[in-house]
Order: C-alpha cells, then structure tokens, then sequence
C-alpha cells in the first residue's frame, strides 16, 4: 500500500511534478462523470473526512463531475443500539423490519447525508443532498435472497430493495448546474414504499446509467483477501463464484464484488475498490500514474478487466499489459 509522503519531503520541485503528473489525467478525465461509493474509515475518521471533501471538490474544480453515494452502516448500527436493537445481516445485506427501516431513513437520509454535504459544501464545493425518494429518481422492488440450504427457497430480509431502475434526469440537473450530488441509497417501490437498498449496489447502478468514465469504492482494507489475510491476485469470474462458495468472501464484499462486476460488464469503463484509510485516496487513485495499493486485476470478457483495490486500468479492448496482470 502506498504511504503518505511526509510535509518535509514535499518540496516546491516535488509540488511541481505532482501537478505535472495529474494533468493528463485531468485533460482525460475532464467533463466526465465519477461515482464514488462513500463508505468505511474514510466516513468516521476526522482526518479522513476532510481529506475525502476536498478531493472531491478538486475534482469539480478541474472539470469532472463527482457524484457521491455513501453508506452509513456504523451510524446505523450505533443508533439501533441507543434503542436497545442489534442488527442483523443476511448474505451482507442488512435486515430491515419497519422500526428498523424509520432509523435507516433518519440516519442516512438526515444524519449522513447533510454531514457529507456539509463537509464537501465547507472545503468549497456546493453540494446537494437526495435520497432515491427525491423524484423518485431510483424505483426499488423488494428483495428476496435465495437461501442455498433450503433447496434454493427465498429469504425476506423486511424493507430491503433492489433496483428496478433508475431516472438520472435530477443528477443530470444538478450536474449541469454546478453542483456535486450526494446520494443516500434509499429507494421507492411502486406503491410508495420506501426501501433500504446497500450503497454499493446503487453507486453501480448508477455508475452504469450515468455513463460513468469510473466507479470508486472507498473500503477499509488494501483489497480482496484470503482467508488467512494475503491478497488476491488475478481473479477472475469463475475464481469469485469459488470464493464465494468456500466462503472466503462472505458479509460486506458480496455486494461490492457484485456491483463492481455488473458495472463494468454494462459500460463503466474502470472500476476502483481502493483503501479509503489512506489520506486522499481519491486523487491518487484518478490522478497518478501509482494509483492506492495493489492491483488485483478481474478479467472480464472480451479482453476487458476491471481494478480491484487500487490499481489504475481501464475496462474495456486495448487496455495495455501490466506486470503481473493475467491476460
């Protein structure tokens, strides 16, 4: 994992280099959209919060258009316990009872969201805050999960949904005027139902529908890991469906790896799982050359492949050959 350099290695000449290296970057990338998912450490730590704010307001500032998408799971978890409630996963995805559902409406959609608006609107940039249900911009359906133990039976989790599809005409809006969108992950059903949809799932789904140039997921570890703590390296679909199988990924990384996959098979071009612990983690991952952390290719068809964790590689033909990326 790449280190943050020190304030007395940053010399004027090394300023310059740095400046130097980002604008290719920043000619490419410039009026493009990037959707990160907002999640982990980067969401708790003060440190981490301001430096994700700030990144995202460069962002703007050179021309590309963020759009947020954050989780809240801890904040989530800490007000059901003032409430004397545990929360309860199944397959990674949150059980959402009616009582349940009113505190993820509070906490995401009240608490959260105007803290990252907050944040990103004081380190310069001017953002707005929505959830799904603004414009009913993201209609959900229900979820059932398939439980594997009962001959392939169905799981209600309560309130939680997944997409049926999405309207991007309000992020178009906000875009087009200048403003940075945050977007808490709650949909509407049909009948006006409101719906706990996981964050991952939504960032990639809107990634997909926003034509995104990239996806970039801000989590807490350096990448995708074995069961004894080492990273993985060149997986592929099938090796994924293996680990999922084994168990050695199991809870939160199921929908990350999903929405990851399903993003770049339907147009996202690059796909970023990256460590959201390290200091600016989102410029470094969109403009150097390093990029956070190891690259952990995912080939995925057609001579396309996706990063995960924190390598700098493009989705699609073409893509050049990197050390250790299995072709």
């Amino acid at each position: 994992m790449r280190t943050p350099m020190s304030n007395a290695a940053q010399t004027p000449a090394h300023k310059a280099n740095v400046l130097a290296e980002a604008l290719p970057y920043i000619k490419r990338f410039h009026g493009k959209t990037i959707v990160v998912k907002y999640g982990g450490n980067a969401m708790i730590e003060e440190p981490l919060k301001r430096s994700f704010a700030h990144d995202v307001v460069l962002l703007k500032l050179v021309g590309m258009n963020p759009v947020i998408v954050h989780g809240g799971g801890p904040q989530i978890d800490e007000q059901l316990a003032r409430m004397g409630k545990k929360g309860e996963f199944v397959q990674g995805m949150r059980v959402t009872d009616a009582e349940t559902m009113d505190v993820v409406e509070m906490v995401l959609g009240g608490q959260v969201n105007k803290e990252v608006v907050t944040l990103i609107n004081q380190a310069g940039g001017k953002a707005v805050g929505l959830t799904g249900q603004d414009g009913a911009f993201v209609h959900a359906r229900k979820m059932l999960l398939s439980d594997k133990n009962n001959g392939g039976g169905k799981i209600d989790i309560g309130q939680v949904g997944e997409i049926a599809s999405i309207d991007p005409k309000v992020i178009w809006a906000l875009e087009q005027g200048g403003f940075i969108p945050v977007v808490a992950p709650i949909g509407v059903g049909a009948d006006g139902q409101s719906y706990n949809i996981n964050a991952d799932l939504v960032a990639g789904k809107l990634a997909e529908v926003l034509k995104a140039e990239k996806l970039v997921v801000l989590t807490n570890t350096p990448g995708v890991l074995d069961k004894n703590g080492k990273l993985l390296t060149g997986l592929t679909p099938k090796k994924i469906d293996a680990l999922v199988a084994d168990g050695t990924l199991s809870g939160g990384m199921l929908p990350k790896i999903s929405s990851a996959l399903d993003a770049a098979r339907n147009g996202v071009k690059s796909v970023h799982v990256i460590d959201g612990r390290v200091e600016h983690a989102l410029l470094l991952e969109i403009l150097t050359d390093e990029g956070v952390g190891t690259l952990i290719p995912l080939p995925v068809g057609g001579g396309s492949r996706i990063a995960l964790t924190a390598g700098k590689i493009a989705v699609g033909p073409g893509s050049e050959h990197l050390p250790g990326v299995i072709q």
